[in-house]
C-alpha cells in the first residue's frame, strides 16, 4: 500500500511512531469515533453536540463550574451558554444553584438522572475502551497517558474565537 494510505485497521501505512502525519490520521478517526457516539446522544436526548460538550465539562470538572467557566471553555457567547443550559437544564441533566454567599454566582451540576443516561448510552464507549486498554502494558499505557495529557495542555492553550 502506497505511504499516507489508511489500511484495514486505519493506520497509515508506512507510518512510524515520529511520523505526524499518522498521529494526526489516528487522531482524526479516534475524534470522529468519538463525536458519531456524541452526535447520537444528542440527538438520542434532544440535545445539541455543543450540549454533549457542556455536560462532559460539568463532569470532569473538579469543582462546580459556573456558565462563565464554561463560556471560556466552549468558546460561545453569554447569551449561547444560558440557551445551552436551558435546554440542559429542562431536558433533566443538569442544575443551576445559587450556593455561594455571592447570590449572584451560579454553579452548574449534573443532574444523577442524567448521569445514568449518559453512563448508559455511553457504555459501549467505556467497553471498548477498556478492550484497547487491555491490550497494551501499564508502562505503555503510562506513555500514552503522558502523550494525551501533553496533547491536551497544548490544546487548552489554543484560543477560539467566540460563536
Amino acid at each position: 500500500m502506497a505511504r499516507g494510505r489508511q489500511n484495514e485497521t486505519g493506520a497509515v501505512a508506512g507510518s512510524t511512531p515520529t511520523d505526524p502525519r499518522g498521529f494526526a490520521v489516528a487522531l482524526r478517526r479516534t475524534i470522529g469515533e468519538v463525536n458519531r457516539l456524541v452526535h447520537g446522544f444528542a440527538t438520542a436526548q434532544g440535545l445539541h453536540p455543543t450540549d454533549v460538550q457542556a455536560l462532559s465539562f460539568v463532569l470532569d470538572s473538579p469543582q462546580p463550574p459556573t456558565p462563565g467557566m464554561l463560556r471560556e471553555h466552549l468558546g460561545l457567547t453569554s447569551g449561547a451558554v444560558t440557551a445551552c443550559l436551558d435546554r440542559l437544564e429542562k431536558a433533566g441533566h443538569i442544575r443551576r444553584l445559587r450556593e455561594s454567599p455571592d447570590r449572584r454566582v451560579v454553579h452548574i451540576h449534573y443532574e444523577e438522572g442524567g448521569r445514568a443516561a449518559a453512563r448508559t448510552y455511553f457504555m459501549p464507549l467505556a467497553q471498548a475502551a477498556e478492550q484497547a486498554r487491555l491490550q497494551f502494558s501499564e508502562d505503555e499505557l503510562a506513555v500514552v497517558l503522558r502523550y494525551l495529557d501533553a496533547l491536551n495542555t497544548e490544546l487548552g492553550e489554543v484560543r477560539v474565537p467566540r460563536r
